[in-house]
């Protein structure tokens, strides 16, 4: 498996940024995975989506995968770098799936990044951090993406929280929470 990072933080945090500097520093080959939906009539949509286009250096391959993450992840060539951005769109492409068909997705999801031999950053978004969603559909967003965050986190080499425009790679600075408890 190549090296694994997942880079997560709140809205405007800089998490992008940092992903984005963390591949231009590679000198690897970069293949650009977007998730996000392309909304043609949202300006406020695509005054983002033309801030990263042009963040982005022209010799890197953009790829507009959707939900089919695990599949595009899979077309990577050995040896170069995977920017993923983002898990959060990602999972709100699967909300309306039951949780069998969630569990698989997430498993084709996993499996992929397991059998990748690239280097692969992840950008992800954090939620939940004080506001409890209003709706059902909020939560279950939430809770997926926490989730999985969770999962990937004990397979990467860098777990970076990015803050008000600041990086701090918190596994070399913290302990994993152990698992729940078996119950009685």
């Amino acid at each position: 498996m190549g090296a694994l990072e997942l880079i997560t933080g709140p809205a405007r945090s800089g998490k992008s940024r940092w992903a984005e500097h963390r591949a231009r520093s590679a000198g690897l080959p970069v293949h650009y995975l977007a998730t996000g939906p392309q909304l043609p009539h949202d300006p406020a949509w695509q005054e983002r989506l033309a801030r990263h286009r042009q963040r982005r250096p022209g010799g890197w391959r953009c790829h507009e995968v959707g939900a089919e993450l695990a599949e595009a992840l899979a077309a990577v060539p050995a040896g170069e770098l995977v920017l993923v951005d983002s898990l959060g769109t990602w999972v709100s492409w699967s909300l309306d799936l039951d949780e069998a068909r969630w569990d698989r997705h997430v498993t084709a999801l996993l499996t992929s990044l397991a059998t990748c031999r690239s280097r692969v950053l992840l950008v992800s978004e954090q939620t939940g951090w004080g506001v409890v969603p209003a709706t059902a559909i909020g939560g279950r967003f939430r809770d997926r993406l926490g989730a999985l965050e969770e999962r990937l986190g004990g397979q990467c080499r860098h777990l970076w929280l990015v803050v008000a425009g600041r990086a701090l790679d918190l596994l070399p600075n913290s302990v994993p929470v152990p698992a729940d408890p078996p119950r009685r």
